[in-house]
């Protein structure tokens, strides 16, 4: 073999020793780089499993909080004693209502809505007096009621006019349906205000219902007495 050869083969050796180091650090930069990764995303999956196990515990309290809130609402109501306790007795507390028909709404406001209406139903109990805006409604309120009951009252009479054979029950209803149509706006004015605002029919909200009643009945007896 002649030098040249030999240092011909000394290079090649030398040069796949260097391609060999240079593939084995490549190789080892890329599992470092791997392993780094691997560690983040192993890392982030943790912090989500954390998360989400936090989150299954509070909404596994919320429920449980739900839960007992709404079962003692239920004992409340159960002895309120208001007019639905009279009219039938309140069982045990229902089965939850299905996921897909249950109303888009937080459940801790729709218990304070319930808690607020069982206090209202309380004997007794503070409400908030009726709006001052909502009094100039009543009047109206009363003589529209009273004119539709004054209607079918005089429908009534002019029924007992016809050859029917039930001249005096048609006319009596008629006349006793008359003289309740001044009132009958009262218990729809008291329902809407219930509802929407919480609220009781005072004696001057009352006045004000029976007054638009009585002029609606005055208005139909004169056009009555006319017609």
């Amino acid at each position: 073999m002649s030098v040249a050869e030999y240092r011909r083969l000394v290079g090649q050796l030398a040069g796949a020793v260097s391609l060999r180091d240079a593939e084995l650090a490549a190789a080892e930069r890329s599992y470092q780089d791997g392993a780094a990764a691997a560690t983040t995303e192993l890392a982030r999956a943790n912090a989500e499993a954390g998360e989400a196990d936090r989150r299954a515990g509070a909404a596994a309290t919320a429920v449980v909080d739900v839960d007992r809130e709404a079962a003692r609402l239920w004992d409340e109501l159960r002895g309120a004693g208001g007019w639905l306790t009279r009219l039938r007795r309140l069982g045990e507390l229902p089965a939850p209502t299905p996921d897909d028909l249950l109303p888009d709404a937080n459940p801790v406001e729709l218990l304070d809505a319930a808690a607020k209406r069982i206090d209202q139903t309380r004997r007794g109990a503070p409400r908030p007096p009726v709006p001052r805006w909502v009094l100039p409604l009543l009047p109206p309120l009363g003589a529209a009621a009273a004119a539709m009951t004054g209607l079918v009252a005089g429908g009534l009479v002019t029924l007992a006019h016809f050859d029917t054979g039930l001249e005096w029950p048609l006319r009596l209803l008629g006349w006793l349906a008359f003289l309740l149509a001044p009132f009958t706006g009262v218990p729809p004015a008291a329902i809407l205000i219930d509802r929407a605002w919480g609220s009781r029919l005072d004696a001057g909200a009352l006045a004000l219902v029976v007054v638009g009643g009585l002029s609606a009945g005055c208005a139909l007896s004169l056009a009555f007495a006319h017609s």
